[in-house]
């Protein structure tokens, strides 16, 4: 009886293991690239450098998501996302910087809460043919001389995210809470987007608008505002990319000029066998500064990829940025410009599991 009764109540404890694995999943994930980066006029004086790098191609990081099946087509879902430097080995930023989220997923579409990548990120990577390349893509933002990067906002605290599609049409929308209390508008962000793929063609369109907080003298805040417009075409062989990005700075503080910039990027992709060729170009026309001041810079880029597995993938990639009116350039969306030029050849190796 006793051996029965075990054998009962461990055919029980199988069964409702095997059940809850079946309703409930937890993922870990990540991506590791790492590069061994050559770059001209790397500081003040000229100097050119040779440095090991962290996410040439993309962002390296890890993270867990998960998924509990709820049943009726509803899902709860949750993920943690934290980056990685991966030549130092230290935490890039807060310990889950890029996403911390809890929502529900369905039928109606996904909602969630917490810290994520925004409703705009998430539609305009699609249309980067470099695909937000920290070296070297100027989709987010660029790397030239002014009050600002003329970019794009990736992420947001304190958001409600909702996502969803109807056929061929997806979209979205975000709201980051200011939390300020007797001032719900300052601090507040939004961003919205849509796109409709079908048979290898692509359109999309998106908007944000980042308010600053409230200024004492004026009464008035700072706030940005940035729309983007792309379209994209991909056969079995070739892809091609074209895409831009109006960026506006109103400011809130007196005698203090509003900024403007537009951004131009385009690509072409082909693809062969464990090959993928990439070229493209990135253009930034800044507007409302000072005669003289502005930079407009042009990048040039070329990257070669081979795939050694679904997984594993080596690049090589080559860039060149200038600018006129000597104003100070540079190649990277995250690093200052320090010539009015800047040449970088990156190699490396990614890794995503």
């Amino acid at each position: 009886m006793k051996r029965k009764l075990l054998s009962l109540a461990v055919f029980a404890a199988l069964s409702i293991a095997g059940h809850a694995q079946a309703q409930t999943s937890v993922q870990t994930y990540g991506l590791i690239d790492a590069g061994v980066e050559y770059l001209t006029n790397a500081d003040a004086k000229g100097g050119s450098m040779t440095r090991v790098i962290s996410g040439g191609k993309n962002t390296s990081r890890w993270g867990f998501r998960g998924a509990e099946d709820l049943g009726g087509g509803l899902k709860a879902v949750f993920g943690l996302e934290g980056g990685i430097l991966l030549d130092t080995g230290a935490q890039d930023g807060a310990l889950f910087k890029r996403q911390a989220y809890v929502g529900l997923d369905g039928k109606a579409g996904r909602l969630v809460l917490g810290r994520s990548f925004t409703t705009v990120y998430d539609f305009v990577i699609k249309f980067d043919p470099m695909g937000f390349a920290p070296n070297y893509s100027w989709a987010t933002s660029a790397s030239a001389t002014g009050p600002s990067k003329y970019g794009m906002t990736t992420a947001f605290d304190n958001l409600i995210k909702y996502s969803g599609s109807t056929g061929a049409l997806s979209y979205g929308a975000t709201v980051g809470l200011g939390e300020q209390p007797g001032a719900p508008n300052d601090g507040r962000k939004y961003a919205g987007a849509v796109s409709w793929a079908n048979k290898g063609f692509a359109v999309m369109g998106s908007y944000e608008r980042i308010n600053g907080n409230t200024v004492a003298a004026t009464g008035n805040r700072d706030q940005t505002s940035a729309f983007h417009i792309a379209a994209d075409y991909k056969t079995s062989s070739w892809r091609y990319t074209a895409a831009m990005r109006g960026y506006k700075l109103e400011s809130g503080k007196a005698a203090t000029p509003d900024v403007r910039a537009d951004t131009y990027w385009g690509g072409v992709s082909y693809y062969t066998g464990p090959w993928t060729l990439t070229g493209a170009a990135y253009h930034v026309n800044v507007k409302n500064v000072a005669a003289g001041k502005d930079a407009d810079p042009t990048m040039y880029v070329a990257r070669a990829l081979y795939a050694l597995s679904k997984r594993t993938d080596l690049y090589l990639a080559g860039a060149h940025v200038s600018g006129k009116n000597g104003q100070l350039v540079g190649l990277s969306r995250d690093d200052a410009g320090f010539g009015t030029s800047q040449t970088g050849i990156t190699m490396g190796i990614q890794h995503r599991y």
